[in-house]
């Protein structure tokens, strides 16, 4: 089944005129963790905007398990958990509140949104600020608290703006791994908005690259690295103290103190590896292009 078909979607703000969605077209099917990648500005927030309902498209339609989202405005609340960048509109909530409500909007009971609450604040280890002024968070407390509130009723899809922003790096593990959990346990459809490709990968089956309102590359990582020919990373460890003796002819990179990386076209690893010097080598790892690979590609 189809959870979003958004079909020649156009979007023009008043006094400019380059569209910031420009006849945009695709479909993300039940249960895929779907990325949307670009620089900021590249439009990608004007985008889903419009596919949560929140701003009208000049032109086109948005299609929502088989129903336009224009004709049925509410029908878009109840199916879809969305978090945006900026939390401001729950500032006069607790945290308990917001998630709460938001479940027993959802149409949860209020003892099961009760219970409901409590689970999300437990999966995002937030339960010691549940009765904290949204207002009062940290920055990282905030998005942990969006995310909540965007999960509450577990609807079945999740439309989630730079999830991981103002995180740390263990929060941001633990963001992708709940994701992924999610949508493996549940079928739930994530929808990913991220200007960070390194982040992404962790997650997305599928992805689209945005630039200037268009997709200028949309498929699988590996479709997309099929469409192009990207080098390869090769790391060498050496053993420590020893000489680090490399082939001529390459530019290799230090990235630590005995590990040296060299970015090299495909057909040149058999030479380089036939020439190397492996008498001090330790460990050797190869690496395909990366998604950051891919975009830097498609943007430049």
């Amino acid at each position: 089944m189809i959870a979003y078909n958004i079909q020649n979607l156009r979007k023009t703000y008043r006094r400019q005129t380059r569209p910031a969605t420009d006849d945009i077209t695709f479909q993300i099917p039940q249960g895929e963790i779907f990325g949307l990648l670009g620089d900021n500005g590249a439009g990608k927030t004007t985008l889903v905007r419009q596919m949560v309902n929140l701003l009208q498209p000049d032109s086109g339609r948005i299609m929502l398990f088989g129903k336009d989202i224009r004709e049925e405005p509410d029908y878009v609340s109840g199916l879809v958990g969305y978090m945006p960048q900026s939390g401001a509109a729950l500032n006069r909530l607790t945290v308990g509140e917001a998630v709460y409500f938001t479940a027993h909007l959802r149409g949860l009971s209020r003892s099961a949104a009760r219970a409901e609450r409590d689970r999300l604040l437990e999966v995002w280890r937030i339960e010691q600020v549940k009765d904290k002024w949204s207002g009062q968070l940290s920055g990282g407390q905030r998005r942990l608290m969006q995310l909540a509130v965007a999960m509450a009723g577990s609807p079945p899809v999740l439309v989630v703006d730079e999830p991981t922003n103002d995180l740390d790096p263990v929060n941001k593990k633990h963001v992708w791994d709940v994701l992924r959990e999610w949508n493996t346990s549940y079928g739930t459809t994530v929808v990913l908005i991220t200007h960070d490709a390194v982040e992404a990968e962790k997650a997305i089956q599928r992805v689209a690259i945005v630039r200037d309102g268009r997709f200028i590359a949309l498929g699988t990582p590996a479709e997309l690295r099929a469409g192009i020919a990207l080098q390869v990373h090769v790391e060498l460890t050496f053993a420590p103290g020893a000489q680090a003796e490399l082939p001529a002819g390459f530019e290799p990179r230090q990235v630590a103190a005995d590990t040296w990386s060299i970015s090299i076209d495909q057909g040149e690893v058999p030479p380089f590896m036939a020439k190397l010097d492996y008498t001090d080598v330790v460990d050797i790892r190869l690496q395909s292009a990366t998604l950051e690979d891919l975009y830097l590609h498609y943007v430049s």
